[in-house]
């Protein structure tokens, strides 16, 4: 195994421990100021700004989205879902020493209110070296089921 795959692996753990366990403010901290995250609508989307997709935030408005998670008046985020993320399958597609392409499996388990969903996807991480380790630069997450009726999206991927 390299070890450009082993850091990989070990930071989409840690990433999916940090939203497992609400600690948002150090889940965003992980992206890039430029960073993009992307939830494509269309089963193989190549383009945010050609088709509508589910989410697509730039930083600033990832920054909201996590905020919101806390805000009292959030209504439709309270309570909070409590999750389990489960990352698999975890290989580099790419790279080119400044950046990597990392694919991976996820599986997530949503509860809230009485009422618990699976989600499955496919995600791909550009994660950029720095002088402090790695960092997401892009994220998308291919949702097995993005075509389908999603009954509301309250996590984050």
């Amino acid at each position: 195994m390299s070890a450009a795959r082993t850091e990989s692996e070990q930071f989409l753990y840690h990433e999916g421990w940090l939203l497992d366990h609400g600690r948002l403010k150090e889940w965003l901290a992980l992206f890039t100021d430029d960073a993009t995250y992307w939830v494509p609508l269309e089963v193989g989307q190549t383009d945010p700004f050609t088709t509508s997709s589910i989410i697509f935030d730039d930083r600033p408005l990832l920054e909201i989205r996590a905020r919101q998670f806390g805000h009292a008046r959030a209504h439709a985020r309270v309570p909070p879902p409590r999750t389990v993320h489960q990352v698999g399958n975890v290989r580099i597609l790419d790279d080119d020493g400044r950046e990597l392409r990392v694919g991976s499996t996820l599986v997530m388990v949503e509860y809230r209110q009485e009422r618990q969903r699976t989600w499955g996807a496919l995600v791909e991480h550009r994660l950029r070296r720095g002088p402090d380790g790695l960092r997401i630069a892009a994220k998308r997450v291919d949702l097995v089921n993005s075509e389908a009726e999603l009954d509301g999206i309250v996590c984050l991927f």
